[in-house]
């Protein structure tokens, strides 16, 4: 009984979370200046020598009804519920009209899964095993130059570093290219060729200031637990320091590092906005910030209504690992 009444205190809450998201980014783009429709038929009219009133007006109308900008505001929110939560539909973007908003996130999203889910598993491997090895030797000199590097490293922004290697490696030293450029398609070597050279500076700003991070908190927690008494216990039973590390500081120092991973990947959906806009590459973070720009209700509510469920649903997933994770877990 016990164990259901968790399953339904953290369904509920996983539930009221999208909602209140979802809610959130509805009203949020109603805020902004701008008219989306008015700006469309701003673009359309320019382009024509002369359009009748009436014909405008019938324009509007159409453009309203399309996105789903009729009626009050409320008759616009619970259309934009029922759509989303029933049909899982968007509707179209504004700005690239009569595009589906779930076509454009199809497109970009294999980018940004590509680029961070990659990125970011590497900064957290590498962190990881380099804050264990420097937390459990902490007397150790490379230990002390390691946590020097990573405290330097982690309050940087991560599109500092972009900025930086495309000055390096982009226009110093011209190794790869200043905006992403990608050729071929499919699985053909010049597509692989282009895709690893495009997207290596953005991968390498990103896995640099995560790597920081996962060694300076992999370090203060295998420091900690390096001085517990059943580590001490181990090594006067005359266990060798390796086993130890791996069999008694890691599964528990290892922990929290895969809970924050899990988040971690779940805000990968957001996209690396900055390092994508820099590079000029084609993920949500580029698609996001042209919605933003040009004012696209649909598209600004179709990509953070998916980064929403993605971090909430990676909560949801984490809260029931932990039990496989850490026998000492257990929900009554």
């Amino acid at each position: 009984m016990g164990f259901y009444k968790f399953l339904l205190s953290r369904v509920i809450t996983f539930v009221l979370v999208i909602f209140i998201g979802i809610t959130t980014v509805f009203f949020v783009p109603r805020f902004l200046p701008s008219d989306p429709v008015e700006a469309m038929i701003g673009r359309m009219t320019s382009k024509s020598a002369f359009m009748e009133p009436t014909a405008v007006e019938s324009m509007r109308k159409t453009l309203n009804e399309s996105f789903g900008l009729q009626g009050s505001i409320m008759q616009q929110y619970f259309g934009f519920i029922k759509r989303v939560v029933f049909t899982h539909d968007f509707g179209p973007s504004l700005a690239n009209y009569p595009t589906p908003v779930n076509e454009l996130i199809g497109r970009a999203l294999p980018w940004t899964m590509g680029l961070l889910l990659i990125s970011t598993l590497i900064s957290w491997l590498i962190g990881n095993a380099i804050g264990l090895l420097s937390g459990f030797r902490k007397e150790k000199a490379y230990s002390k130059v390691l946590e020097a590097i990573s405290i330097a490293l982690y309050p940087i922004p991560y599109y500092i570093f972009a900025l930086i290697l495309i000055m390096l490696f982009a226009y110093i030293i011209p190794i790869f290219p200043l905006s992403a450029n990608f050729m071929g398609k499919g699985f053909s070597w010049e597509h692989i060729k282009s895709l690893l050279v495009n997207s290596a500076l953005p991968a390498l700003s990103i896995v640099l200031v995560g790597t920081g991070w996962w060694v300076i908190s992999m370090k203060t927690l295998s420091a900690g637990i390096a001085e517990e008494d059943y580590v001490h216990f181990a090594r006067l039973k005359g266990l060798k320091e390796r086993k130890i590390m791996t069999k008694y500081v890691l599964p528990n120092a290892a922990l929290p590092q895969v809970t924050m991973l899990a988040l971690q990947l779940g805000s990968i959906f957001n996209g690396a906005l900055i390092t994508e806009f820099l590079f000029g590459y084609p993920g949500i973070g580029t698609l996001i910030f042209g919605a933003i720009l040009q004012s696209d209700y649909n598209l600004i509510m179709g990509t953070i209504t998916i980064s929403i469920i993605a971090v909430a649903g990676a909560t949801f997933i984490i809260d029931f690992l932990y039990p496989f994770l850490d026998p000492r877990v257990r929900y009554k």
